[in-house]
C-alpha cells in the first residue's frame, strides 16, 4: 500500500513555513527537527513542535490513501521553496523508510523517521475558551512582547501574564526594569475568568501567525491550566504554560504625577535614535529634560570620548520643568510601538516614568529610571 498526495507547490511552501517556525532547532530528540507529515480528512496536515510550542496548519491536497510520516524540516523546506510552481506528489511507501516527490521533472527521495515516534500534539477538547479579534491581538502583543525578560533567572518574567476580566484581556510582561500593559475589550466574556502565563516566544509566533488575518482566533485553555491553543482558519498553535505567580504589577504604576510631558511619537523617536549613537559609548544612557515654559523637552546623550549632542522638540507640559534619565534601548523599544502623541508622566528623576498614548486608556508602559549625575 502506498500513500499518495499531491498537493500545490505554493501550498506545500506555506504550510512548511507557517510549521517551521516551531520546529526544534538544538534538541537531544532528533525528531523534533521533522516535520509531521500526514493526511487528516482529506486535507495534508503539517506539524511541527519544539515540546515548548507546536504549530499545525492543514492544506488541500488530492489523497489516495490515508498515511503519516516525518521528514527533515530544513531539508523538504529549502527543496519545496526551490521548486517550480506546480503539483507536488509525495508517495510515502508503507513502512518505509523514504518519502518519494516529484513535481514537473524533478524527483527526489528524502530519508524519513515514524510518525509513530513524533511527540503527540495535545488537542484541546474541552477547557475555557474565548473568542480574541486578531487585529487587536496582535496589537497588544507587539506593544508588550518586547519588555519580557530574556533570561530563565526568573521564570515567570519571561512570560506574558494574560487575565481576563468580565470583557477585559489584559495582556502584561516585565523584566524587572519596566513594565507594559495592554487591554483588550472582547466579544463576550469567558464562562469563568483565566489568569494564565504564556511564554512570550509563543505569543511572538502567535503574533506572525495571525499577520494580516481577519477571522477571529479562538483562545483555549486546558482545564488543568497547563496548555493554551490558539485557533485560526487552518492553523493551530499549542504552548505550555509558565508556572508560577506573577508580580502583582498594579502596584507599580504610580497613580499620580508632578509632571506630564506630551510630544510626537515620531519626533521623540527620531531625537531618541540620534541621541543613542551617542549614548552607545556612554552606557546607553539618554538624558531628558522637561522645560515648562516654553514648553519643551531635550533629549541628550554624551559619552566623554565621543563627545556630546542634544535635541529639542516642543512639547505640551502640565506641571514643573524636571528631567530624568532612561536606558537608550527601553526609550527606543516602547516609542517603536507607538503613534501619534505619547503623554510622559513622572514624580521625581529617581522613581519611574509612565508612557501613556494620548488618547488610548488601553495602553501603558512603565520604565525605571537611570541614575546620573545631572
Amino acid at each position: 500500500m502506498h500513500v499518495k498526495v499531491q498537493v500545490l507547490q505554493e501550498n506545500l511552501q506555506r504550510g512548511l513555513s507557517i510549521v517551521g517556525r516551531a520546529v526544534a532547532t538544538r534538541s537531544t530528540l532528533p525528531i523534533t527537527a521533522n516535520v509531521l507529515l500526514a493526511t487528516d480528512k482529506g486535507r495534508l496536515k503539517l506539524a511541527a513542535t519544539d515540546l515548548d510550542i507546536a504549530i499545525s496548519t492543514w492544506v488541500g491536497a488530492k489523497i489516495d490513501e490515508e498515511g503519516a510520516t516525518t521528514v527533515p524540516s530544513r531539508l523538504i523546506g529549502d527543496f519545496v521553496s526551490s521548486l517550480p510552481p506546480a503539483t507536488v506528489d509525495l508517495e510515502i511507501p508503507e513502512r518505509g523508510r523514504q518519502v518519494r516527490l516529484e513535481c514537473a521533472r524533478n524527483q527526489s527521495s528524502i530519508n524519513a523517521m515514524d510518525a509513530e515516534d513524533f511527540p503527540r500534539i495535545q488537542s484541546i477538547p474541552d477547557g475555557i475558551s474565548v473568542e480574541l479579534d486578531p487585529k487587536a491581538m496582535r496589537r497588544a502583543i507587539e506593544r508588550v512582547e518586547f519588555a519580557a525578560a530574556s533570561d530563565d533567572s526568573r521564570p515567570v518574567l519571561t512570560g506574558i501574564h494574560v487575565k481576563t476580566d468580565g470583557t477585559r484581556l489584559t495582556l502584561a510582561s516585565a523584566d524587572g526594569f519596566r513594565l507594559a500593559v495592554s487591554d483588550i475589550t472582547l466579544a463576550t466574556a469567558p464562562r469563568e475568568a483565566i489568569e494564565i502565563i504564556i511564554p512570550a516566544r509563543a505569543l511572538r509566533e502567535l503574533g506572525r501567525l495571525i499577520g494580516e488575518a481577519n477571522e477571529p482566533i479562538e483562545m483555549r485553555v486546558n482545564t488543568q491550566r497547563t496548555q493554551v491553543l490558539f485557533a485560526m482558519t487552518d492553523t493551530e498553535m499549542v504552548a505550555q504554560l509558565i508556572q508560577g505567580t506573577f508580580p502583582n504589577y498594579n502596584q507599580l504604576i504610580p497613580a499620580d504625577f508632578s509632571t506630564k510631558c506630551t510630544v510626537n511619537v515620531d519626533e521623540f523617536k527620531r531625537e531618541t535614535r540620534i541621541a543613542a549613537i551617542f549614548a552607545r559609548d556612554g552606557s546607553g544612557i539618554i538624558r531628558l529634560q522637561i522645560q515648562n515654559s516654553p514648553g519643551q523637552l531635550s533629549v541628550s546623550a554624551r559619552a566623554d570620548e565621543v563627545g556630546d549632542n542634544e535635541g529639542k522638540i516642543d512639547a505640551n507640559v502640565d506641571g514643573e520643568s524636571s528631567k530624568i534619565a532612561f536606558n537608550s534601548r527601553y526609550l527606543q523599544d516602547v516609542l517603536g510601538v507607538l503613534g501619534g502623541e505619547v503623554a510622559l508622566e513622572m514624580t521625581s528623576a529617581s522613581s519611574q516614568g509612565v508612557f501613556r498614548p494620548v488618547g488610548e486608556a488601553d495602553y501603558v508602559h512603565v520604565v525605571m529610571p537611570m541614575f546620573v549625575q545631572w
